[in-house]
């Protein structure tokens, strides 16, 4: 370009001529490390929120209540389940009476049921699965590949 500026005699033309055409370009086609630069920005303000939202873990009386219920399903579940055993065993004639009123829920409740079941804990599972720590693999010993003219080198040589 320093050739052609001398040339013309205009040092200044040359490069205003060349953003010019960069610009005529960028309508046609957009800007691709531009528009990467606005991705990332983007990307950035939002983790930035993100992690303003969790800066304080809110230990008011409001949020130890909704904690302590978000970890009350599971346990009585299972302890449910037992109680329901235990029951059985300790009044059987109306562990039967109750059974036979379950016996009468519509199917299509007990799939709405289920289905709220799996989601609550197939969402808890799938989000320990999404952010499990990354383990390094295993270090393996390199393994020597067959080679017949490798291997009459290192016998010549030793």
């Amino acid at each position: 370009m320093g050739v052609i500026s001398r040339l013309i005699g205009a040092p200044g033309a040359v490069s205003a001529l060349g953003e010019a055409a960069q610009d005529v370009a960028e309508v046609f086609t957009p800007n691709a490390t531009r528009a990467q630069e606005l991705s990332s920005e983007a990307q950035q303000a939002a983790l930035a929120q993100l992690g303003a939202e969790y800066q304080s873990a809110g230990a008011g009386g409001f949020d130890r209540f909704v904690n302590g219920l978000n970890r009350l399903p599971r346990p009585l579940l299972a302890f449910g389940t037992l109680a329901l055993f235990g029951y059985a065993m300790v009044d059987p004639d109306s562990f039967g009476r109750r059974m036979v009123g379950l016996n009468l829920v519509p199917e299509p409740l007990w799939w709405l049921l289920a289905a709220i079941v799996g989601f609550y804990f197939g969402a808890r599972e799938a989000h320990y699965f999404r952010f499990r720590p990354v383990a390094a693999p295993p270090a393996t010993a390199a393994v020597a590949e067959e080679n017949p003219a490798l291997e009459d080198w290192r016998a010549a040589r030793g």
